[in-house]
């Protein structure tokens, strides 16, 4: 089973920018797609951004025009660059790893990196 170790949370001010990292312990194409998704106090854990073994990059409505999604596989690890962050913005950010098979699917999560923005 993969071990996915994301990094590179932490408090920002209103604006500002991070980038997350994720790394994988095999290689990333042992995947389908790698994702990060991202669950605030209370609410439900939504879809930030998805990359594909293919390179194909998706986000979600709330994200779009200011994160971006990346992928090293030489390092085994998957970026998420943060800019124009906003206080709604603060959430804990889990990395996902997605494995499909006929008929079935396998996701496997990170511990979370706790991301804090500040007005």
């Amino acid at each position: 089973q993969v071990q996915l170790v994301e990094s590179g949370g932490g408090l920002v001010q209103a604006g500002g920018s991070l980038r997350l990292s994720c790394a994988a312990s095999e290689i990333l194409f042992n995947y389908n797609h790698m994702g990060w998704y991202r669950q605030a106090p209370g609410k439900q854990r939504e879809l930030v951004a998805v990359i594909t073994s293919g390179g194909s990059r998706a986000y979600g409505d709330a994200v779009k025009g200011r994160f971006t999604i990346s992928r090293d596989n030489a390092k085994n690890t998957v970026y998420l660059q943060m800019n124009s962050l906003k206080p709604e913005d603060t959430a804990v950010y889990y990395c996902n790893a997605v494995r499909v098979a006929p008929g079935d699917r396998y996701d496997y999560w990170g511990q979370g990196t706790q991301v804090t923005v500040s007005s």
